[in-house]
């Protein structure tokens, strides 16, 4: 139980002498090994207090176009990033990290709140007015440390992302195909970007450069004693204004809401960042078309893979929810 005293010291913020604990698999979508840590820590000074933290390994991998997302969530914990949260935004408190040559660990705090799609459209409102305040200070602000930071993806990571799967045949010719089962209306609709592919990313290239989570999904989201705890940081980076917003919305949604939340919380996002940065000059959010660049192969793919007619519906709906997004947010 060697490895458990310094994370415990620093979570009890008291010496650790030994600790009784068992680790367990901890479910979700990270691509690391992440495990409860529960039990019990003795102290120095005779007492004996329950546990309960996070133990998270990444090995080293190379993500598509991001080569150094395995250690990034170690490297901004090393950063100035924590200063930068507020007392409603943060992400779990770090009591230990390591770094080997190809593998990184944290030992992080357990969040137990809600999360997924027990969230409710006020908390995802919520989450999206605190990620736009977080974001805005940032970009005022400008701090030094964020600025010469080495290890953060890059601005065209989604542009390239979209241009990937673009390129992909499986999909982009099941669209354009006779054999496709989606209304046509849909794939019309995905035809239609890639066809105005250079006015979109024109569009695009005029919204404020940002510091993006980029996985800014139900699943990372906790909602805890009416504050928003935010986890997995591996694809933090530069991005366009409103890429997280596009992920809160469609990233395995909540589609019995998705053009509700849509009408909530770009505004909501919109308000919040605009309490720390003048964008008086944004009049062309984009946040439905980054869907479509983000989500619309992707969700293509999990139609034409789904294991049961359920999952092949859920797909076939967001895309729907996505195309009954048209005009402007009200």
């Amino acid at each position: 139980m060697e490895r458990y005293i310094k994370p415990l010291s620093k979570m009890l913020k008291k010496t650790v002498v030994r600790a009784d604990c068992k680790a367990a698999q901890l479910h979700g979508g990270t691509l690391g090994d992440v495990r409860l840590v529960t039990g019990t820590a003795e102290t120095d000074d005779g007492e004996t207090l329950p546990v309960k933290l996070v133990w998270k390994t990444q090995k080293q991998w190379e993500r598509h176009g991001d080569p150094g997302s395995w250690r990034r969530e170690y490297d901004l914990y090393m950063s100035e990033l924590g200063g930068a949260f507020s007392d409603t935004l943060r992400w779990p408190e770090c009591y230990h990290a390591e770094l080997n040559e190809n593998e990184t660990q944290l030992w992080l705090e357990y969040i137990d709140g809600i999360s997924g799609l027990d969230l409710t459209g006020e908390m995802y409102e919520q989450a999206a007015l605190e990620l736009g305040r977080f974001q805005g200070k940032l970009y005022a602000e400008k701090p030094a440390f964020l600025q010469t930071m080495a290890n953060l993806s890059e601005v065209d990571y989604m542009k390239n992302f979209y241009l990937h799967y673009r390129s992909w045949p499986v999909v982009y010719d099941y669209i354009r195909s006779d054999k496709c089962e989606l209304p046509r209306h849909l794939c019309q609709m995905l035809i239609d970007i890639d066809e105005n592919e250079d006015g979109l990313f024109a569009r695009l290239e005029k919204l404020p450069i940002i510091f993006c989570h980029r996985d800014f999904w139900v699943t990372n989201i906790f909602y805890k004693d009416g504050k928003i705890v935010l986890i997995d940081w591996d694809t933090t980076g530069w991005g366009y204004m409103g890429e997280d917003m596009a992920s809160l919305i469609a990233d395995e949604a909540d589609v019995e809401h998705m053009v509700e939340y849509y009408q909530k919380c770009v505004p909501a996002y919109y308000k919040g960042f605009s309490e720390y940065a003048g964008i008086s000059h944004v009049t062309d959010h984009c946040v439905r078309e980054l869907m479509l660049l983000m989500f619309g192969y992707r969700l293509v793919e999990w139609y034409i893979h789904a294991d049961t007619p359920e999952d092949k519906a859920l797909h076939l709906n967001t895309l729907q929810q996505i195309y009954e997004m048209k005009g402007d947010i009200p």
